[in-house]
């Protein structure tokens, strides 16, 4: 056997290896949420049941939970969609003192730690005597929601070609005419891609919520509550299955989209 072969088959038993480790935990989630025993994790389950689920359904904690942070992710990604694209246009297609330091505010938050960032919101909220609620959760979602928008979006603008955006104003077409027909066109895979995980960051995001909900409790805060004073604790289970499905869904499909978008009309021309 030659080496490279051997090599070969260490390798793809490394990446084997790696993604059991990634995903063994998420299987271990899906079998815990039908399980018969409700107050304890005991490996193998004891039973196999369906209840749960009916449980779940008729849980109306869950319910708020869930509507609040579709509510606040939608909203943040909306934000972050307008704020983003517009800093991504303004910096990949201008020149200007401080356009360096602009670009780098921008992506800061997302690589702070969240504790950072929800500290320092915390104590502007209190200093602008902002009272805790769905705007001050929707506000710290947005800052780190704008940098997935921004980065997806900037890096689509470098690859599109001024000679088209020069054609089509020399042929007639306003500045919103073009942005219509020459530029969205280009980058509306990169955006709804960006859109996509700005979603499914603010979905389940926990740290920046603990800082600025007050006493509102997304599902992730909901599902955090549930496991330090747990009352039927197959139910965290099942609604965890329900976050992991929302979640890799917008992270799926922003994956295909950006694999197959990355080519623009006239690019490199």
């Amino acid at each position: 056997m030659r080496s490279d072969q051997r090599s070969s088959k260490w390798l793809k038993l490394a990446a084997i290896s790696g993604l059991l480790f990634l995903h063994l935990p998420l299987l271990l989630i899906f079998l815990y949420a039908f399980t018969t025993e409700a107050t304890s994790y005991q490996f193998p389950p004891p039973g196999l049941t369906l209840d749960w689920f009916e449980v779940t359904w008729n849980r109306a904690d869950v319910w708020e939970a869930l509507g609040l942070s579709v509510k606040v992710a939608s909203i943040s990604t909306v934000i972050a969609l307008v704020l983003g694209t517009l800093c991504a246009a303004a910096v990949s297609r201008s020149r200007f003192f401080g356009r360096e330091a602009i670009s780098l505010l921008v992506i800061l938050p997302i690589a702070l730690p969240g504790i950072v960032t929800g500290i320092s919101l915390r104590s502007a909220f209190n200093l602008a005597d902002i009272p805790y609620s769905t705007l001050t959760i929707i506000l710290g979602h947005a800052t780190f929601c704008v940098v997935v928008v921004y980065n997806n979006a900037v890096a689509r603008f470098r690859r599109l070609s001024i000679s088209m955006i020069e054609a089509s104003m020399d042929l007639g077409a306003n500045s919103f005419q073009t942005f219509r027909y020459i530029v969205l066109p280009n980058i509306a895979t990169a955006m709804l891609a960006g859109g996509m995980l700005a979603f499914a960051l603010s979905f389940d995001e926990v740290i920046v919520t603990t800082f600025t909900a007050g006493q509102q409790a997304t599902l992730p805060i909901w599902m955090l509550e549930e496991l330090v004073r747990p009352r039927q604790r197959p139910v965290t289970n099942v609604v965890a299955m329900v976050v992991v499905l929302v979640t890799f869904l917008p992270i799926l499909g922003a994956y295909y989209l950006t694999r197959s978008g990355t080519d623009t009309a006239g690019a490199g021309k």
